[in-house]
C-alpha cells in the first residue's frame, strides 16, 4: 500500500486494486442512500468495460474506512461495488462463468434485507421497497445486454469481460484515516467537489514514491510545498487565463493542466477516467527516480512563467492559445529551441492562424460568414500586438478580462437598420439617436434646420409606430449622420468592410448594434468611464485614434477614418512591402505576383 500526504489524515493508504483482488465485507452506514443506479449508468459500465477489453481501465475510486475484524465500511462506491457484485452473480447463476466465487459481501445499516435480497434477487420481492426495485431492474439490465448477443458469441463476450475484471479493470482504493469522521468525508464525496481527481491521487502516489526513496519524511514535505505553490501560481486569475481557454471553475485542481501536458497532448482525460492518473503512475513504476517526474513537472511550471514573464511571449503564447492552440502543443513546439528560434516559430504560427495576405485582409466582408472568423482573429490580433509594442508601458493585453466576455464583430458605422423588425426595437433605435441628436453640436444654419425639424418628429413620435414610419424615419437619421461620399474608396470601403468592424462584447441590444457612429461613440465612452472593458482598439476608433487630428470630425465615421484605421491596420495594400508600418503586417502572408 501506498502512504497518502500528511494533509490527507494520518492512517490513509492508497492502492491500486484490479477489480478480481476486491474480497471482504463492507458496511454502508445509514447516511447513505440505498441503491440507485438505473439502466443508462449501469449500460455505461458494461460497454465501458466491453470497450476496453485486454486494455488497462480504471473505474473511479472506493472510499472506505477499516472498521476492524477485516470489515470495512463503504464510504464512497456503493454504485460502483454493488453493480459489479450484480454482474459477477449474473455470470455465474446464468452459467456462463459458473465457477465464480463471489468474494465479497455489502451489508446495510438501515436495510439489512437488502444484503439478503442481493443474494435471492427473487423478482416476485422486487415490489417490497425501492432498494429491491432497483437491484432487480439493474439485474434484469446486465441480464438483457447480454442476450442481445446470440449464445456463440454471449460465452466470448462475458470470458472477455470476466479476464479483463480479473486482470485488466482497476479501481483507485482508498482508505480513509480512522480518525476521519466517515459522515463528514462522504459529504464532501458527493456534494461540490470532489477531491479525489488524477492530480490528488497522483500527488499521494508521487509523496509516498518520494518519501521511499529517500527513507524520510522531508523530501516528501518539501515536494508538497513545491506542488503547492505550484497551484497557487495557476489559480492566478492572469496566469490561468494566459495558459487556457477553459473556464477556471472547470479545473478544481489547476496543476491537472501540467500533468496533462507531461504525459501527453492526445489523452482522452474526460471526467472519471483518470487516464492522467494512470499514465504517471505507469511513469513513476518505470523510473528508477520518482523525484525526475516531479522534476519534469517542476520544469514546466517554469517554461509556463517564463513565457508569462516575458512580454513577447506572454502576448505571442496568449493569442495562440485564445485562437485555438493549446500549451502542450507550444511546449512541444518549443522543445529543443532557443528562445529567439522559438520566437520565430511563434510568429509562424500566428501567421498560420491568420491565414491572409494584405490584399485578402483588406478584403474581409461582414457579409461572407466565412470571414467572420477570420476578421475576429485579425481585430484581435491588432489588439494584442498594439499592447504589446507600447515598449515604454508596463500595461499588458487582459487575456482574462478577454476570455470573460463573449465578443462579436461589430459595424461601427451602422448604415442601415433593416435587421430590426419589432416595434420596440424601432422606438428604442429612434430614441437613442433623438438623444444623440439633442446634444450634438451643430453650426451650419442649414443642417441646424435639418436637425430641428428631424428633432421634432422623433420628439412626437406615435403610440404605435408602423414599419414605414420607422423606415422613414430611419433613413433620414442615417442621412444626417452619414457624410456623402463617392469613388472607388467609398466602394472599398463598404459598410460591411474590415475598416468598418470592431471587436465589442457580443450581448449588445440589437438598437445598438444597428447604430450610428456618434450613438456608438457616446455609448462606448459611457461604457470605459463605468470601467467596463473596452479592447484597446476598439476606444482608439471611438476616439478617433488612428486619423490624424487635422482632419477629424469627431461625431462622423468618414471614408477618411476607414482609410487610416485600415492603414494601422495592415498598411500598404497595393505594394509588396514586407516592412509597412501597419500593425499585424508582420503576420500576413506575402502577395503572390504572378509573371
Amino acid at each position: 500500500m501506498i502512504q497518502v500526504e500528511p494533509d490527507v489524515g494520518p492512517g490513509a493508504f492508497l492502492q491500486d486494486k484490479v477489480v478480481g483482488e476486491i474480497e471482504g465485507s463492507f458496511f454502508v452506514a445509514r447516511y447513505q442512500r440505498g441503491y440507485r443506479w438505473t439502466e443508462p449508468e449501469v449500460l455505461c459500465l458494461l460497454r465501458d468495460l466491453h470497450d476496453n477489453v485486454g486494455k488497462p481501465y480504471c473505474l473511479q475510486p472506493v472510499v472506505v474506512q477499516a472498521r476492524g475484524d477485516g470489515e470495512w465500511e463503504l464510504v464512497d462506491g456503493q454504485q460502483r461495488l454493488t453493480t459489479l457484485y450484480l454482474l459477477f452473480r449474473y455470470l455465474r447463476d446464468s452459467g456462463l462463468k459458473p465457477m465464480i466465487e463471489l468474494d465479497y459481501r455489502i451489508t446495510y445499516e438501515t436495510r439489512a434485507k437488502s444484503a439478503e435480497y442481493l443474494d435471492s434477487l427473487d423478482a416476485e420481492r422486487r415490489v417490497e421497497n425501492i432498494d429491491f426495485h432497483h437491484l432487480h431492474r439493474a439485474y434484469q439490465c446486465i441480464r438483457g445486454w447480454f442476450e442481445q448477443f446470440p449464445p456463440n458469441r454471449r460465452q466470448m463476450v462475458a470470458d472477455d469481460i470476466f479476464g479483463s475484471l480479473m486482470r485488466h479493470v482497476r479501481i483507485i482504493w482508498y482508505v480513509a484515516p480512522r480518525d476521519l469522521d466517515p459522515t463528514a468525508l462522504f459529504t464532501r464525496l458527493n456534494v461540490g467537489r470532489i477531491p479525489l481527481d488524477d492530480a490528488e491521487l497522483f500527488k499521494a502516489l508521487l509523496l509516498s514514491a518520494v518519501s521511499a526513496e529517500s527513507g524520510t519524511a522531508d523530501r516528501a514535505t518539501e515536494v508538497a510545498a513545491q506542488w503547492d505553490a505550484i497551484e497557487r501560481d495557476l489559480r492566478d486569475p492572469d496566469i490561468w487565463a494566459f495558459i487556457s481557454s477553459r473556464p477556471a471553475e472547470t479545473r478544481p485542481t489547476r496543476i491537472t493542466l501540467l500533468l496533462e501536458v507531461l504525459v501527453g497532448q492526445a489523452i482522452d482525460n474526460t471526467p472519471g477516467s483518470f487516464r492522467v492518473f494512470d499514465a504517471l503512475r505507469q511513469r513513476l513504476e518505470e523510473s528508477d527516480c520518482p523525484q525526475d517526474v516531479w522534476n519534469d513537472v517542476v520544469g514546466l511550471h517554469a517554461t509556463v512563467m517564463g513565457w508569462f514573464r516575458s512580454r513577447d511571449l506572454y502576448h505571442k503564447i496568449g493569442y495562440l492559445i485564445t485562437v485555438g492552440w493549446s500549451v502542450a502543443e507550444l511546449v512541444h513546439l518549443a522543445r529543443k529551441l532557443t528562445k529567439r528560434e522559438f520566437e520565430a516559430k511563434l510568429d509562424d504560427r500566428i501567421r498560420q492562424a491568420l491565414n491572409l495576405t494584405p490584399s485578402e485582409a483588406a478584403n474581409l466582408s461582414y457579409e461572407r460568414a466565412g470571414d467572420w472568423t477570420k476578421a475576429e482573429r485579425l481585430l484581435l490580433l491588432m489588439n494584442v500586438e498594439t499592447v504589446r509594442r507600447n515598449r515604454h508601458s508596463t500595461e499588458r493585453y487582459p487575456f482574462r478580462s478577454h476570455k470573460a466576455h463573449a465578443w462579436s464583430l461589430e459595424h461601427i458605422h451602422a448604415q442601415h437598420a433593416q435587421s430590426l423588425n419589432k416595434a420596440e426595437q424601432w422606438r428604442e433605435w429612434l430614441c437613442l439617436h433623438r438623444d444623440v441628436l439633442e446634444t450634438l453640436p451643430v453650426t451650419e444654419p442649414e443642417r441646424l434646420a435639418t436637425r430641428d425639424r428631424l428633432l421634432d418628429r422623433l420628439r412626437n413620435l406615435p403610440t404605435e409606430i408602423a414599419g414605414a414610419t420607422f423606415n422613414d424615419l430611419a433613413a433620414e437619421v442615417q442621412a444626417f449622420f452619414s457624410l456623402a461620399e463617392e469613388g472607388a474608396g467609398a466602394a472599398m470601403h463598404s459598410v460591411h468592410s474590415i475598416s468598418n468592424l470592431a471587436l465589442l462584447p457580443s450581448g449588445a441590444n440589437s438598437a445598438l448594434s444597428n447604430a450610428v457612429f456618434e450613438v456608438k461613440r457616446q455609448k462606448v465612452i459611457e461604457m470605459d468611464r463605468h470601467g467596463a472593458y473596452i479592447p484597446v482598439c476598439t476606444r482608439h476608433v471611438f476616439l478617433k485614434y488612428f486619423t490624424g487630428a487635422d482632419a477629424q470630425q469627431v461625431h462622423f465615421w468618414s471614408l477618411l477614418d476607414r482609410e487610416s484605421y485600415l492603414d494601422a491596420m495592415i498598411g500598404s495594400v497595393g505594394g509588396a512591402d514586407s516592412t509597412s508600418s501597419g500593425i499585424v503586417r508582420h503576420y500576413l502572408k506575402p502577395e503572390e505576383h504572378l509573371g
